[in-house]
């Protein structure tokens, strides 16, 4: 009778094992590492041609508002509304900035890990870098949360950090919508220690732009500025 409940105590315990077990594994099946969730939202991006979408940058008090156009590969532009009539050009190398306040072209030719090229983080093209470059991490959790305090939109958040030192950024954040992957929102700060906020909404997804809207005729009286950031 004591070795029948020794032995009925010991298969006890080896089916509470296994089905331990089958437990832990079912729940490793349900986890998405955050490398992975950021990589799929990458290779989604590479499937877009262009989009267009209302955009608002913050940097500290000052805040602008617009309509970002991508087409693939490296055309982007950003028509401002505030301030108005500002335009802001991006192919990957030559950022152009018309300035109409104050009647000026300004011209750079920039790396895509700069920081003035923080607007290119919600390409494919920024995407691939930042998933070369920077290790990634669920800032709060797998499970979506609100996207701010004053927004209870929920998205996954995620946090960036460079591999090594020579990157533009210190840290970024990126606010993901879960069941459209699409970007909505990148706080970026820079090796400076500026923080950049770029917010996505109303995206128009593979609308066949043309190549001719991201070409700018600037005002003829406008003064034009080369190499604009190194100038004394």
């Amino acid at each position: 009778m004591h070795r029948e409940s020794l032995a009925f105590k010991s298969k006890k315990r080896l089916a509470l094992g296994v089905t331990l077990l089958l437990a832990g594994f079912v729940m490793a099946q349900n986890i998405t590492t955050a490398a992975s969730f950021f990589q799929s939202v990458s290779e989604y991006y590479g499937t877009i041609n262009d989009y267009e979408a209302t955009m608002s940058i913050t940097a500290g008090r000052s805040q602008m508002q617009g309509q970002v156009s991508f087409k693939r590969p490296n055309l982007l532009r950003i028509d401002f509304s505030n301030p108005k009539d500002q335009v802001i050009l991006f192919n990957g190398d030559m950022l152009t900035i018309h300035l109409p306040g104050i009647s000026s072209n300004l011209k750079q030719s920039v790396s895509p890990s700069s920081d003035q090229a923080g607007m290119n983080l919600a390409t494919p093209q920024g995407l691939a870098l930042m998933n070369r470059y920077y290790s990634v991490a669920y800032e709060v959790g797998q499970d979506p949360v609100p996207l701010s305090e004053s927004n209870p939109e929920q998205v996954i958040k995620l946090i960036l950090y460079p591999r090594n030192s020579s990157e533009g950024f210190r840290r970024i954040k990126l606010a993901i919508v879960p069941n459209t992957k699409l970007i909505r929102q990148v706080e970026a700060l820079t090796t400076q220690g500026q923080t950049f906020v770029f917010t996505f909404s109303d995206y128009r997804l593979n609308q066949n732009i043309p190549d001719q809207r991201f070409v700018y005729d600037a005002p003829s009286d406008a003064n034009n500025f080369n190499n604009f950031l190194f100038s004394e």
